[in-house]
């Protein structure tokens, strides 16, 4: 009969619901039974979205969205690294030599300082008794001053420097490496993976249609050369001594050699501007002594000059296109310094992942030399026991084969410890030779605490705003489209024929003296003395001035490429690659959004992990314990014992690997976020430099605590866990 009424029962409340919920759905409109507007029921801010995953989303409006679109709201533009132009040194590879106090400066070669091959002091300090007792803010500060990654990123600021300098040559841009340097062994996790968002793909190198060696080259930067604005003084100094036999002597005044010295001193200056001009002017002079009868002078001299003005109309005219590549070679260095930060938060988080990885296996080493106590507790009890008779041989097997088993898994854990203090060493020091250092152990100060972080019970959009206000790849993502904007431009003034004019002016001029064997061919006799007045070269080189023999035009080159296929193309081309740019910013947009959320449920999750993982530890070591007195009054078997200490070894396992991945996760969520440097007082200029004066101040760290001895159990519920 109950289990009938039962089934009613049960029967009646699922019939009655789906009305209820339909009532509730769809309230009655009626004025007179419904006189005030149901609300929904109040909801806390502060409960996380994910504690029910599958309740319907509370209509709301969009706070970030980056289409672009009117009417929608937009994300927060980036932040730019700032303070801009970080150095290294107090070079400035930006600014060229002068020739105002040294002519010959600009000729002489650069000499960049060495870089630094030894650890910096704060290392050192930090050796005690033979051992390094390291904090993690002390693994942080030590990464910024040794860390090979960050050392060779820092290089990368001023190479983009040279970049600026050859652009406002009109040179073209050599680039600069902006990828994260990822040298620096240790520091993975597997709680969050890598990789493209929903629907990613990433960009391709190589395949099919690669270019010259396998290499798919890019627009940017293309399009029409620049003029080349460093002024070009060219010189041409030069003497020859010509002895030539005549097979006619008619054409050489009876002269079977004619002798010929000629002295050349041309000089051409060259200069091209921003506009799109370029001016030219040329210096020329010769200066010949023959015996050839035919020549009145000898000897001769020839001077000419010719001033030139260029000037684009059509294709690669204008300040814009012109000065294109200082504009890309700013927004380069402006990407370089964004990657240094990105770089800095990526080794600070690594080095953090890495420190978390010494201390999980610090403690596990601890844990296991525990168990091995215990069991090597056991079996000298066991022995005894035997030697009285009151325990069988077995037994004593079964302990001293758990002894074993325990030595081995401490054997592993000293093994894993001193790798993962290696690991440590590898990432915090740059020379590892000395013999005390190298062989000193790392002892871990610091550990994580497990207190809620303000990030925990914000929205998932607000942190993804702050994310997308902070991230580094955002901001060269938009600084890189920004050169994609420029390359379309370029490219577009390439479709254009070349129409140049052009106007010059010049002038020559004759000199010299009357050659003593000029022949007077109408009588067959030499020229009388002075019958050739002498010009000096004073007075040829004034006739070039006065307007005697100008040399003056003007004109119009016109090139037309017909069809233009290749310029079709490339400008195309310059669209397309311009298109990805955008997807792969949306692409990162979503990327970006699904990791902030994807770490603030781990962070949450990892601290219930943990929380259920410290009460399985201390429900181990109470049945250890109750088990262990239970065996000195003969009420359970060596094999209990035995098995309640591997369920403690799996507990202590599980409780570290747990408080390991809540670490991992949340310095993931403070990179993701990027506000790490702000968070913990770094500052990006001492980063840049590598002295760092003041030590990080980082947060949610506590001491190290030993394990507490089994509680007894209290009548009264412990309160629940903050999740």
């Amino acid at each position: 009969m109950q289990a009938a009424a039962s089934i009613a029962l049960l029967l009646m409340s699922g019939w009655t619901q789906p009305g209820m919920a339909q009532q509730q759905t769809n309230p009655p409109t009626n004025p007179q039974t419904n006189p005030t507007p149901q609300t929904p029921p109040p909801t806390n801010p502060q409960v996380p979205s994910q504690t029910n995953p599958t309740a319907p989303a509370t209509p709301q409006p969009v706070q970030s969205d980056t289409t672009g679109q009117a009417g929608l709201p937009q994300a927060p533009a980036p932040k730019l690294t700032e303070p801009l132009y970080l150095r290294d040194t107090p070079a400035d590879y930006t600014k060229p030599k002068s020739h105002l106090w040294n002519p010959i400066a600009p000729y002489t070669a650069t000499n960049v300082p060495p870089v630094l091959l030894t650890n910096t002091d704060r290392l050192k300090s930090l050796l005690q008794d033979g051992k390094i007792y390291l904090s993690l803010a002390d693994a942080v500060a030590l990464a910024l001053e040794n860390n090979y990654d960050i050392a060779i990123a820092r290089i990368n600021l001023d190479i983009a420097d040279t970049d600026i300098l050859r652009a406002k040559a009109g040179s073209s841009l050599r680039g600069v490496s902006t990828g994260l340097v990822q040298n620096t062994l240790g520091g993975t996790t597997l709680t969050i993976q890598g990789g493209g968002g929903p629907g990613a793909t990433s960009a391709g190198l190589g395949g099919g249609g690669t270019g010259v060696g396998g290499i798919v080259v890019s627009t940017n930067g293309g399009g029409p050369t620049p003029e080349f604005r460093d002024p070009v003084l060219t010189g041409q100094l030069s003497y020859e001594t010509l002895a030539q036999p005549q097979l006619n002597t008619l054409f050489s005044g009876g002269k079977p050699v004619l002798n010929t010295n000629t002295g050349t001193y041309n000089f051409l200056y060259t200069q091209g501007f921003v506009t799109g001009t370029q001016f030219t002017t040329g210096f020329n002079n010769t200066r010949v002594t023959t015996n050839n009868p035919f020549s009145n002078y000898s000897p001769s001299i020839t001077t000419n000059f010719r001033a030139t003005a260029t000037q684009h109309l059509l294709q690669g005219f204008g300040w814009g296109l012109n000065g294109r590549f200082v504009l890309q070679a700013k927004n380069d260095r402006r990407i370089t310094d964004s990657s240094f930060r990105q770089q800095v938060l990526y080794t600070v988080n690594q080095v953090e992942k890495i420190y978390w990885a010494l201390v999980s296996a610090y403690e596990d080493d601890q844990a296991k030399e525990r168990a091995l106590a215990q069991s090597t507790q056991l079996t000298a009890d066991n022995r005894k026991q035997l030697e009285i008779g009151t325990l069988a041989p077995l037994d004593v097997v079964n302990s001293d084969s758990a002894v074993a088993t325990d030595k081995q898994a401490l054997v592993a854990a000293q093994v894993n410890l001193e790798y993962q203090q290696l690991i440590m060493k590898q990432a915090i020091a740059r020379n590892l030779n000395d013999p005390q250092l190298s062989a000193a152990p790392v002892i871990p100060t610091d550990r994580v605490s497990l207190e809620r972080i303000p990030e925990e019970d914000l929205s998932p959009e607000d942190l993804v705003k702050q994310a997308f206000a902070n991230n580094p790849q955002i901001e060269q993502a938009v600084l890189n489209m920004k050169n994609n904007e420029i390359t379309i431009k370029a490219f577009k003034n390439g479709l254009l024929p070349v129409v140049d004019a052009y106007a010059f002016y010049g002038a020559n001029a004759l000199g010299g003296s009357q050659n003593p064997d000029a022949i007077n061919f109408s009588t067959g006799q030499p020229y009388p003395a002075g019958s050739f007045p002498l010009v000096t070269y004073g007075t040829a080189f004034g006739n070039l001035f006065n307007g005697n023999a100008p040399d003056k035009g003007v004109g119009v080159n016109i090139n037309i490429t017909l069809r233009n296929r290749t310029a079709q193309a490339d400008q195309a081309r310059s669209q397309m690659e311009y298109l990805q740019s955008q997807m792969r910013l949306q692409q990162l947009y979503a990327q970006i959004r699904i990791q902030v959320v994807n770490q603030q449920f781990a962070i949450t999750s990892d601290r219930a992990r943990v929380v259920a993982a410290q009460a399985a530890r201390d429900y181990a070591a109470q049945s250890l314990d109750a088990e262990e007195k239970k065996y000195k009054l003969g009420a359970s078997t060596t094999t209990n014992v035995l098995q309640q200490g591997r369920n403690l070894a799996t507990a202590d396992n599980n409780l570290i690997a747990g408080t390991a991945a809540y670490a991992n996760d949340r310095a993931s969520l403070m990179q993701l976020l990027s506000d790490t440097l702000e968070r913990y007082g770094i500052s990006i200029v001492s980063a840049a430099t590598g002295t760092i004066g003041q030590t990080p101040v980082i947060p949610g760290l506590t001491t190290p605590k030993p394990p507490e001895p089994p509680k007894p159990i209290s009548v009264t519920p412990p309160p629940p866990p903050q999740q």
